[in-house]
């Protein structure tokens, strides 16, 4: 059974009963059902048209729901067959669920979670795998995110930059992770992110797409054995996707043509320099400063700012990377490992120790925890200490 294909009609289904009165969460609690029962049945007994098995299922069981919750209002409502739909209209309702999905009510783990689920069509005890929490916690999760956005309708204008955000969340979350064992989330969010680019013109969306591409091309070079975090500097290149790699910067090429930059541009800007450099010596960090100029008058992150310290002390010297550390709060996460690696590069190793060891203490990740506090004996044990 072609699951892939399952996961690509879900949102057309929930759209094909929101255009017949049912209610988001209704929706798309039927056609997670419709689902389970595409799994038993389809092995054997595969349907000539599964977008059409699919509503006429999913729309039966919203109709039983609706019946028993309503003690059979009398609803006629024909069931065989899905009714002319206009063109684009799935185009338009996958859009439209990305929107509601994304919705600025939601906390952002909420607004993955349902995103996955609705968009995405995994169930959730694929989305609990792939957070690594037990399923009834994330069917919690997904049930309050229903119930939050309950009622609204599937027409409301939505704001792309948080489905955006949203996106990245996923693709994030998931990057880290190498386990065949659970849902891969960081390919789920490309092909999210993929779609979305076939339903919008923007350029964002394709710079996000682009960045993604970019940074999945080196996963597989990102870690050691046993989970070791390898750094960029350190990576086999010879181990990037280079087919990735050509196509992310095809299409930031593209979008950056249209003349409407973004932040997400600016990053896979920065990711493509970093690609398409034949080693860590050769990279060009001067254009790479540049970019983080652009990048922090669109954002004025105080992340991108600290990024932008490390890249100024790559291409002006440690010091003057240093002096731009400065101008950036110590509070902002991994200041202490930023400082320790321009001190080192400084000369200044006793100090650059004694912060590898700090930045270690407030590391968020177990491998980036290890990485720092192999940084820190390495660097003691030139010292003599």
């Amino acid at each position: 059974m072609n699951s892939a294909l399952l996961r690509e009609l879900v949102p057309a289904v929930i759209g094909v009963l929101g255009r017949r009165g049912a209610d988001f969460a209704s929706a798309e609690d039927a056609v997670q059902e419709a689902l389970i029962k595409a799994l038993e049945t389809w092995p054997d007994d595969p349907p000539h048209d599964p977008k059409g098995w699919l509503v006429a299922v999913a729309w039966r069981k919203f109709l039983d729901a609706t019946r028993a919750e309503a003690s059979r209002r009398g609803r006629e409502v024909a069931v065989d067959a899905e009714p002319p739909a206009e063109p684009g209209a799935a185009a338009d309702d996958t859009l439209r669920l990305y929107f509601l999905c994304a919705h600025p009510d939601l906390a952002p783990a909420s607004a993955v979670a349902l995103t996955l689920r609705a968009v995405g069509g995994l169930t959730t005890r694929q989305i609990a795998e792939a957070y690594l929490v037990p399923e009834a916690t994330m069917a919690q999760r997904i049930s309050r995110a229903k119930r939050r956005i309950a009622g609204r309708p599937l027409d409301r204008p939505g704001d792309l930059a948080t489905v955006l955000r949203v996106l990245y969340l996923v693709f994030n979350e998931g990057y880290g992770g190498d386990s065949p064992d659970h849902t891969d989330l960081a390919a789920e969010a490309i092909r999210l992110t993929r779609q979305l680019a076939a339903l919008t013109d923007e350029p964002e969306v394709a710079g996000l797409l682009a960045l993604m591409l970019l940074h999945h091309a080196r996963r597989v070079s990102r870690t050691g054995p046993g989970g070791r975090l390898v750094p960029l500097a350190e990576q086999d290149r010879s181990r990037w996707d280079t087919g990735l790699i050509a196509e992310g910067v095809a299409i930031l090429q593209a979008a950056l043509a249209r003349d409407r930059l973004g932040d997400y541009q600016a990053q896979a800007a920065i990711a493509a320099l970093h690609a398409d450099a034949p080693s860590a010596a050769e990279t060009d960090w001067v254009q790479i400063v540049e970019w983080y100029d652009e990048l922090l008058r669109l954002t004025e992150s105080p992340v991108v700012r600290l990024n932008r310290a490390v890249a100024v002390g790559e291409a002006d010297g440690a010091h003057a990377g240093l002096a731009a550390l400065a101008e950036v709060d110590p509070g902002v996460p991994r200041h202490a490992a930023a400082s320790a690696y321009l001190h080192e590069r400084a000369g200044d190793l006793e100090r650059a120790a004694d912060l590898y060891a700090e930045a270690s203490r407030a590391a968020t990740s177990v491998p980036e925890r290890d990485h720092l506090t192999r940084e820190a004996a390495r660097v003691r044990q030139r010292t003599g200490r």
